[in-house]
Parts: structure tokens; C-alpha cells; sequence
């Protein structure tokens, strides 16, 4: 795969036809032009669906002939998902798809008329512009196995986004109407603790259940972890409760339907990660990045669906790039700014980088003697976090490592950063 802008450049000559399509949800626009941006077709329009973008395929099939053309590239905005359906039409047609930076389209949309106007005839050439000087990327849509374990971390990230809305809306009930449950149960998600959410969740009703009853309501749910102690201690706290006693049927219903909701996400849950199992497992290397203390199945997944087919990279600093952890720099004349990270990329991949490194950070010694090292070392000591985001980045190295060149893990080169032969024999 080509990366510099020099080797795209290259990749463009007086055979290569390139297209500038504005994608929407409905309707998009596109614009064609030669190698030294001279527009050779004029502005068209077509649909999103197969009649347009069998329109697009015959309007690109005759500047071909007319302008003797063999090579076509398809320059686009990723406009949410709308650019999905596409690209598939694309390359099932022969013809390369590319992206360019939405961030570079607004900068430069006033290049040719010095005019911040922004339409769907505009964007086109601007889009083809940006092709034709080499700033764009190589369009990526994971197949196979990939795709699979993308979609379903996605499911599962929407899963666990819901679930915790539905917790704090649990939380917050609770503490509205009968506040001293927490100090009985410790975690409202227990089994006992949601059988008595579900038949006796409101201190009245505690009250009125009476102590054998609510034990005899556990039995039945085969719960026999709690007995009449816990009993006791729930009608007591009923006594002294100071939650709001108006509006209880409205509340009852409320809970009753969070639970529902809660119990459904959960199934939910349990379904998707099963999937994730199985997916990943198919993958070579997953096995040994499972070895690494304090790195789960869910890392590992992660990584993996953002990343995609990691052969597809040729040296780790890519993907480190991709999830927007390369450091930049604004620096001017004796001025020296700060060094940060750029956050250029795809956010969930960091957010699961610096999720993944901070239990490492905790439980794996490896890990724990470099962040010791990297915050106390007597030359450029770094802050925590600054310590946390370069061993994001080594961790990228060691699973690229392990995944490409099919390695096991190995402590000691793990100190390799640690210059000093003491430290090494930690490990």
C-alpha cells in the first residue's frame, strides 16, 4: 500500500481519469478531470441507489473513450455511512475509490474562486483537486472475518452505551424512592437484589411482604446466598426510608420497565460477546496476545475490529497515526509550543488503547516497572498520562508484533526501553 504523497502522485499520469463525487444520503454530484486538473466532463447528478449509480458507470465509461483513458479514481468525503454502498459499486465495477479529508476540503474549497461558498457542484472539483495533488488515503472496508467482528463491536459498544443509561436511570430511581436499598444490597444487579426490585421494590410493599415472605420469594428463584438476616435488614431499612411516597403506581411501572429493558440488553449482551468469542479466535496470534497479564478478550477485539487486516500496515507508526497518537508539534522561529497528540483518526481505537493500558499499568509487571521508569527517570521525566499514551503506543507495537510476525510474548524484550540490565532480570 502507498502512503507517501509523493508515491500517490506517481500513481496518477495522462491515463488516469479522476472523479470528484460529493456523497449525501440521496443524491450526489460529481465532476471529472484529467492528471493536471483539467476538467474533462461536465457537472452530474444520480442517486443513490442502482439506477444512479449505473448512470455514473456510463457517464465515466464515455469520458474514457472520448478522452482515451485507462485508469479511473474516485475521490470522496467519508460523509458518515453514505459512502459505504459506493465504494462496494466501486470496486465491484473496476474502479479505485479513494478519500479525502473532510477537514482538507474546507480549508481549500477557496482556492479557485476565493469564495468560502460551499455547494454540491464546488465540492467536486475541490474534492478532485485534493486527489490529483496526492492528499488523499486508500479506501479500507474490512471483508470476511474483519468485517464481522466490526459490526459486532459496534453492537456491542451501542449494547453497553444503552446498558449504562439504563443503570443510571436505575440508580437515580432508587435514590428517589427508596434510597436505603443500597445500604442492604451492595450492587442492585444481584440476583436477590432483583428479585426484590421486581416483587417488592418500594419500602411499603417491603413492609407489607413481611420477613418469611421475602424469603420464601429468594427460594423460589433457587437464590440461597441470602436468608432471614438480609430479610430483616430489608424491612428495616423499609422502616426508616425517606424515599417519596407519591405517584407509586407511575414508579412501579417505571422500574418494572427498566428492568425489562435491563434484563433484554443483558441477553443481548451475552449474544454478541459469544459472537466476539468465536470471531476472534479465528484470527492467529489472538491466543498469545491473551497470554499478556491484564490484556482481555475485549481489548484484543477491539484492536482488532479498528484495525482490520493488520497486514495491510507496514510498520506499526501507522496505526499509532491511525488512532491519532502521533505527536505533533507548533513550533515558530525561537517559539517552541507544546508536543501533543494529534487525535487525527479514529477515536475509538485511542479510547480503546488508553482503556487497555490502564489495567496493564496495574496488574502487568512489564508494564508497571516502564510506567515507574518513564515518570521518574532522571533525564525528561513525563507526567502520568504522557507515560500512559507512549505505552499506548508500545502497546500497539507488541500486538502488531505478535499478530504480523506470529511471535510469542516476551517479557524482557518488553524492558528493552530500560537501559539498565538490573531492571531487565524484573521480568
Amino acid at each position: 500500500m502507498k502512503y507517501t504523497q509523493n508515491e500517490k502522485i506517481l500513481q496518477l499520469n495522462d491515463q488516469t481519469l479522476i472523479i470528484g463525487v460529493d456523497v449525501a444520503s440521496e443524491t450526489h454530484y460529481a465532476r471529472a478531470f484529467d492528471y493536471r486538473g483539467i476538467e474533462v466532463g461536465k457537472v452530474i447528478r444520480f442517486d443513490n441507489n442502482a439506477l444512479g449509480f449505473a448512470s455514473l458507470a456510463s457517464w465515466v465509461r464515455e469520458l474514457r473513450v472520448k478522452h482515451q483513458k485507462q485508469h479511473v479514481m474516485v475521490g470522496m468525503e467519508p460523509t458518515g455511512h453514505y459512502w459505504f454502498n459506493l465504494a462496494q459499486f466501486l470496486k465491484d465495477h473496476n474502479m479505485q475509490g479513494v478519500l479525502v479529508n473532510p477537514y482538507h476540503v474546507n480549508r481549500s474549497k477557496e482556492l479557485d474562486d476565493n469564495n468560502p461558498t460551499k455547494n454540491d457542484r464546488k465540492d467536486p472539483k475541490t474534492i478532485a483537486m485534493l486527489v490529483k495533488d496526492g492528499r488523499y488515503i486508500i479506501a479500507y472496508t474490512p471483508e470476511g472475518i474483519f468485517s464481522d467482528l466490526r459490526t459486532t463491536m459496534e453492537t456491542r459498544w451501542a449494547i453497553v452505551k444503552q446498558l449504562n443509561a439504563i443503570r443510571n436511570r436505575m440508580k437515580r430511581w432508587i435514590s428517589i424512592y427508596f434510597p436505603e436499598f443500597n445500604t442492604v444490597f451492595a450492587d442492585w444487579e444481584g440476583k436477590a437484589a432483583l428479585v426484590a426490585l421486581k416483587k417488592f421494590p418500594l419500602p411499603a410493599q417491603v413492609l407489607e411482604k413481611g420477613a418469611d415472605n421475602i424469603v420464601s420469594c429468594w427460594r423460589e428463584d433457587k437464590i440461597r446466598t441470602v436468608g432471614m438476616k438480609r430479610a430483616d435488614k430489608l424491612i428495616e431499612a423499609a422502616n426508616t426510608s425517606i424515599g417519596i411516597r407519591s405517584g407509586m403506581l407511575a414508579a412501579e411501572n417505571n422500574l418494572l420497565t427498566l428492568i425489562e429493558d435491563y434484563e433484554m440488553k443483558m441477553l443481548q449482551y451475552e449474544r454478541t460477546m459469544a459472537i466476539v468469542d468465536r470471531l476472534v479466535f479465528q484470527i492467529p496470534g489472538t491466543s498469545e496476545m491473551l497470554k499478556i497479564k491484564g490484556v482481555g478478550l475485549v481489548s484484543i477485539a477491539g484492536f482488532i475490529a479498528e484495525v482490520g487486516d493488520i497486514s495491510r500496515f507496514e510498520h506499526p507508526k501507522q496505526i499509532q497515526k491511525l488512532a491519532g497518537l502521533n505527536l505533533i508539534e507548533n513550533s515558530s522561529g525561537k517559539h517552541k509550543g507544546m508536543t501533543t497528540i494529534s487525535k487525527r483518526g479514529r477515536s475509538r481505537l485511542r479510547a480503546i488503547l488508553y482503556q487497555s493500558i490502564m489495567p496493564l499499568v496495574s496488574k502487568n509487571p512489564e508494564f508497571m516497572e516502564l510506567h515507574r521508569y518513564y515518570t521518574t527517570r532522571v533525564q525528561n521525566p513525563l507526567k502520568k498520562k504522557q507515560s500512559l499514551i507512549l505505552l499506548c503506543c508500545k502497546l500497539i507495537r507488541l500486538f502488531y508484533a505478535i499478530l504480523v510476525k506470529r511471535i510469542k510474548y516476551d517479557p524482557q524484550k518488553m524492558l528493552s526501553d530500560i537501559r539498565r540490565p538490573l531492571l531487565q532480570k524484573i521480568a
